[in-house]
């Protein structure tokens, strides 16, 4: 019985901006279609003036540059591809979650970065049009994806009321117009209209919002080091005008263009997650009920296992959870080129990831963008066969990694030995925008193939 993939709106032109990554390159070689960040301050900078040295010359301001912060954000601007037919505009493969406009051009904002200020500073920066953007989705709950998250929604929030749609530079003298919090007369289930605009904007997340999530370091994995930042609740989305919106399964946004993974199937016998991933549970919750942990799965823990230090009694325990199963991947499929696959942190491990988007969609991987979760030591051992499925096992092997936040430089180096210039040192502040080719049913059936060679 085959499997009628999902439908997933092919696009014309995506275009990718990284807000939030580790990484700030402004001199490596690019390939085309990226851009460097310098290259994107020319235009909305300030030039020299009559007797100044240089005039007419735009003069850089690097207080409105972007940062670097250990995280992950991209801008993903989708526009589809119509098929015109008796004069409709139609979506080619069917319709999708989302009304079809033939002049649509949609903005998902896919993870937030780590803090309040990295990912609101960076929008300011490249002057990105914050109220276009009508959809958060977030890929899993750890706080360096969600924690610009609630800055995000109130600078949004900000731009709506003010009539604006992008935010002023840093050194254009307005300061922090961030509203910290939300005003007592702002309506958070209604949305309302400003220039246009709707004020609200759906925040896409996992249901399994832990209350609290850890690192237990090797080499026992029992002794919790620190928790991370909690993760924004959803009182306090929707307070700043955000509307949550709880999804455990495969589901497409923006009109269709955008596929936002449900569970990945953890598949591979090397990439086994996060070992030292521990979550707070409350006493009576039945944590290994829930469908975010997989008891059957964790071969360094049980439920019996103490993790270091015990809550007080009465209130709850930490809990092994290497597997983050809360964790999704999102899809654009590029007309002629193929699959373009968003992993932000890779817990699920990356060959996991793409064998799923491969099973699902049977298209050719273009390019893989994201965190990859090889950087620390006791990760090493899965870079090889990472490597080796990524330029070997998977033909054709992707055009393009961008393996980015989370990678390390052992793992990007043995991209680069296997891939060459296919490996693209992307980072905070780059723009890449690829433009599809046209596709002729049945005739490019030809090129557009794709296997795993196990």
């Amino acid at each position: 019985m085959s499997i009628v993939p999902p439908k997933l709106q092919r696009v014309s032109k995506l275009t990718i901006t990284f807000l939030v990554d580790n990484n700030l390159e402004w001199m490596t070689k690019l390939p085309p279609g990226f851009t460097h960040e310098l290259q994107q301050h020319i235009p909305h900078s300030r030039k020299a003036g009559t007797g100044e040295p240089g005039a007419g010359v735009p003069v850089l301001d690097f207080n409105d540059f972007c940062c670097g912060a250990h995280g992950f954000s991209a801008l993903i601007e989708t526009e589809p591809v119509l098929a015109i037919d008796g004069g409709d505009a139609t979506a080619p493969g069917g319709s999708a979650e989302g009304a079809l406009d033939p002049a649509a051009h949609y903005y998902t904002l896919f993870d937030t970065g780590p803090d309040s200020l990295s990912l609101v500073r960076n929008i300011r920066a490249l002057q990105v049009p914050i109220t276009k953007i009508d959809r958060v989705v977030t890929s899993h709950w750890h706080s360096d994806h969600t924690g610009g998250l609630l800055s995000f929604l109130d600078l949004r929030r900000t731009c709506v009321e003010d009539g604006v749609t992008t935010p002023p530079l840093t050194s254009a003298g307005e300061g922090d117009i961030i509203r910290a919090q939300a005003q007592s007369d702002f309506d958070s289930t209604s949305p309302r209209e400003f220039g246009g605009v709707v004020s609200n904007c759906t925040v896409d997340v996992h249901p399994s919002r832990p209350h609290l999530r850890g690192i237990a370091p090797p080499p026992t994995w029992k002794k919790v080091l620190c928790a991370l930042p909690p993760d924004p609740a959803f009182d306090a989305i929707e307070a700043r005008g955000g509307i949550v919106e709880k999804r455990d399964d495969g589901h497409t946004v923006a009109g269709g263009t955008v596929w936002i993974s449900g569970e990945v199937p953890r598949v591979t016998e090397w990439e086994k997650g996060l070992l030292g991933g521990v979550r707070w549970v409350k006493e009576g919750e039945d944590a290994w009920g829930d469908h975010a942990t997989r008891k059957g799965d964790l071969e360094a823990s049980s439920e019996d296992d103490v993790i270091e230090p015990a809550g007080e009694a009465g209130t709850g325990k930490w809990i092994a959870e290497p597997h983050i199963m809360d964790e999704r991947y999102a899809v654009v499929d590029v007309e002629g080129k193929g699959l373009v696959v968003f992993s932000s942190c890779s817990h699920a491990g990356i060959v996991n990831v793409i064998r799923d988007a491969v099973k699902t969609f049977n298209r050719p991987i273009y390019m893989i963008v994201g965190g990859l979760h090889l950087a620390s030591a006791d990760l090493y051992p899965r870079i090889e066969p990472t490597v080796k499925f990524l330029s070997e096992n998977l033909r054709p092997a992707p055009t393009y990694v961008l393996p980015m936040h989370c990678t390390g430089w052992k793992a990007k180096i043995a991209l680069e030995g296997a891939l060459g210039e296919g490996m693209v040192p992307a980072g905070v502040g780059h723009r890449v925008e690829i433009i599809g080719t046209k596709e002729v049913e049945g005739v490019d059936a030809g090129r557009m193939w794709v296997r795993i060679v196990e």
